[in-house]
């Protein structure tokens, strides 16, 4: 039978994650519901939680035009956000492969590059709607823009961080470029691509909504800006808990998928220890 401190022990290990979380919601219901700052300048979660559930229900109707509509929303964002993040994670690894492992296009791209990066992403959008207009595509870019960046220096500093005796004694079985690249530098260069892609990611869905303040009329991003216009905060609320829940949803499923690629570097981590 469990002892009373172990019992103790075991429900903090349960609830511990929750502990923060609760005291904060706790704290802004009840600052909320002070009277230091009008109700209606920080609704309390409570109010926000009626208005969240009539968005994505449509319970009540008391967000109005939003009301039911935030899978729809949710749906457009998501797919500006994962157009552009294949975008930009299809050229970065390519790109970031290509310069982590030739000097020459090293020397010819990265001054280029290097030039760009330190360019704010939001500072594109009005070539952006020049070049796309309003719609899909000016969105996609500035999530594009946003993402390219960390994917790129992540696949540099995987290719470059590569074993140099894996690739000799690759090369001394005959292994040709493509063979090395696909067969040693790629798979090494992963834990690091990984962590590219959790960065990027957490961008996308950052310049995605900034995109949707200006470019579109759809989406979460321009749900909340919409809904400051009409002094709705409890949808902007909202809207930014939505914003980061898909965002927490993304970031999981990029974990589960490295957890699923990168076992073998599990084993070998248990067998460098056991060893």
């Amino acid at each position: 039978m469990m002892s009373f401190p172990s019992l103790l022990v075991a429900i903090y290990k349960r609830i511990e994650r929750g502990i923060v979380p609760i005291l904060l919601i706790a704290g802004w219901e009840t600052f909320s519901r002070s009277g230091i700052l009008p109700p209606a300048l920080l609704p309390a979660p409570s109010q926000v939680v009626v208005a969240w559930a009539d968005w994505v229900f449509g319970t009540d109707g008391n967000t109005q035009s939003y009301s039911g509509r935030w899978i729809f929303d949710s749906a457009a964002s998501a797919f500006r956000v994962f157009s552009g993040f294949l975008l930009a994670m299809l050229l970065g690894v390519t790109i970031g492969m290509a310069i982590g492992w030739s000097r020459t296009v090293e020397a010819l791209i990265e001054p280029v590059l290097q030039i760009l990066r330190p360019v704010p992403p939001v500072s594109w959008i009005p070539l952006a709607i020049i070049w796309f207009g309003i719609a899909d595509k000016p969105a996609i870019f500035l999530v594009f823009m946003g993402s390219f960046f960390p994917v790129l220096l992540s696949a540099i500093h995987g290719v470059k961080g590569c074993d140099r005796d894996l690739l000799r004694a690759g090369a001394m079985t005959g292994g040709t470029t493509v063979k090395l690249l696909c067969h040693i530098v790629f798979p090494a260069a992963l834990p690091s691509i990984f962590s590219g892609l959790r960065i990027a990611i957490g961008s996308a869905w950052m310049l995605t909504v900034t995109a949707e303040m200006v470019a579109v009329k759809s989406g979460v991003g321009y749900v909340l800006w919409d809904s400051y216009y009409f002094l709705r905060y409890d949808i902007v609320i909202a809207s930014m808990i939505s914003i980061g829940l898909l965002g927490f949803l993304s970031d999981f499923v990029i974990k589960r998928i490295a957890a699923h690629v990168l076992r073998w570097q599990r084993g070998s981590t248990l067998q460098t220890k056991g060893g």
